[in-house]
């Protein structure tokens, strides 16, 4: 969940300006906002009020009327859309609040991909109940969805309970990879596309076709159950 949770993020917020102004110069000090900026958590946050650095994607204006605007903003997660009309208010000379928001997007996950609590509710029902899964199965994706957006490395048979045993995932093991910086997050997957982790990148994968050996990926957190796959490894034990 953390993975998703820090992923990009898209609202729709309205903002209220607290007089008068021209549309134009609006336009223009929205996109002032666009790229990296400095910002400082709001007095009321669940955070640390230290100043930091957050990039802002794009700002879209999608209507306006009297003193209200519309916007769609996409950004890093952790950016305060609240901060960011209250700056534009600054510059306009008069001030400006956020009046509601609505989280669209965080990450791959869209409004598409919601679903009620009362289906939730109906689905586990079914299942326990009826032992009838059909909707539980229409309404859960399969956990390697999530890993869309992080770089990942598919590797052999062989190293993947290795793996489910918090070993390393080191350079023979690796069958393919996408690019990817070190200190990277990295999902491995099996060779039939199963998430097996999310570990770490030790090196960039530009170094990998000049490794025999050593280190790629150092495991945070095993997702696949042990021994689903061959124990491969035992025989070194021996």
């Amino acid at each position: 969940m953390n993975y998703i949770s820090s992923s990009g993020k898209e609202y729709v917020c309205l903002m209220q300006v607290h007089c008068h102004f021209d549309f134009k110069e609006l336009e223009n000090i929205l996109k002032k906002f666009i790229g990296t900026i400095y910002q400082k958590p709001p007095v009321r946050s669940s955070v640390k009020r230290r100043t930091r650095k957050r990039n802002v994607y794009n700002i879209e204006i999608l209507d306006h009327e009297g003193k209200f605007v519309l916007l769609k903003i996409s950004s890093d997660p952790g950016t305060y859309m609240r901060k960011i009309c209250h700056d534009v208010g600054i510059i306009l000379g008069c001030g400006a609040h956020m009046r509601e928001l609505r989280r669209i997007r965080s990450g791959i996950f869209t409004e598409k991909n919601l679903v009620t609590l009362q289906e939730v509710s109906e689905a586990l029902y079914m299942w326990k109940n009826c032992k009838d899964e059909t909707d539980l199965r229409k309404l859960l994706l399969p956990e390697e969805f999530a890993t869309c957006g992080i770089p990942k490395v598919i590797i052999d048979d062989n190293a993947v309970n290795a793996i489910t045993y918090g070993a390393m995932l080191t350079a023979p093991g690796i069958v393919a990879f996408q690019n990817f910086k070190s200190k990277d997050n990295v999902a491995i997957l099996t060779l039939k596309g199963e998430l097996v982790a999310i570990g770490e990148a030790e090196v960039n994968s530009s170094q990998i076709l000049n490794m025999k050996k050593g280190i790629v990926i150092r495991p945070k957190r095993v997702i696949m159950p042990r021994d689903i796959y061959p124990r491969s490894w035992k025989k070194h034990e021996q």
